[in-house]
């Protein structure tokens, strides 16, 4: 009977432990902006879903793609019916790691340098991505943000004809999340 109490007690602090580690958030945010000489475009995405887990680095982000807001309405309308074809290729994601991980502890608040490399999905292609951005820690969550440029022609996004030099094909991507710790 004492063996079986004490190892729910080490089986409950272990789980406790795992969960500790892992940090989310639902409400993150992610603003593109792309300028050429006849149109700049930008758009928010405050619906961004993104999980890091401190001990191994693991870092994943899932996008819903008709979740960005245009300032004009036609921009929105057409990007998601005919750039990134949102009812085909619903969401975007990233999933990678903290490459940088012996140099962060997530423990100390502060401010750290943060490098991350993974694979990049959007409009169904995917290819590697990097970036570096950093990490805030505070009392009760962690800010990680960034700012990389993606070639729009890497993920199989076409530029029709008729607008071609109105709309950039490199686009800078930001990432802002506050990911609070996850508890079951």
């Amino acid at each position: 009977m004492k063996k079986s109490i004490l190892l729910l007690l080490v089986l409950t602090s272990v789980s406790t432990t795992f969960y500790a580690q892992r940090f989310i958030t639902k409400t993150g945010h992610i603003f593109f902006y792309s300028e050429a000489p006849m149109e700049t475009i930008e758009a928010h995405n405050k619906q961004v879903n993104a999980a890091l887990d401190i001990k191994t680095g693991d870092m994943v982000f899932k996008v819903l793609m008709k979740s960005f807001i245009f300032e004009k309405a036609l921009m929105q309308e057409h990007f998601n019916e005919n750039y990134v074809e949102s009812d085909k290729f619903p969401n975007a994601t990233f999933k990678g790691k903290v490459t940088n991980l012996e140099e962060i502890d997530f423990s100390k608040a502060g401010k750290y340098p943060a490098r991350v490399e993974g694979t990049l999905t959007i409009h169904g292609k995917s290819n590697p991505a990097k970036a570096t951005g950093k990490f805030v820690v505070g009392d009760d969550m962690i800010h990680s943000s960034s700012k990389f440029n993606i070639e729009i022609a890497d993920y199989d996004i076409s530029i029709p004809g008729a607008v071609t030099g109105k709309i950039s094909e490199e686009i800078e991507i930001t990432v802002d999340v506050k990911l609070k710790e996850y508890k079951k």
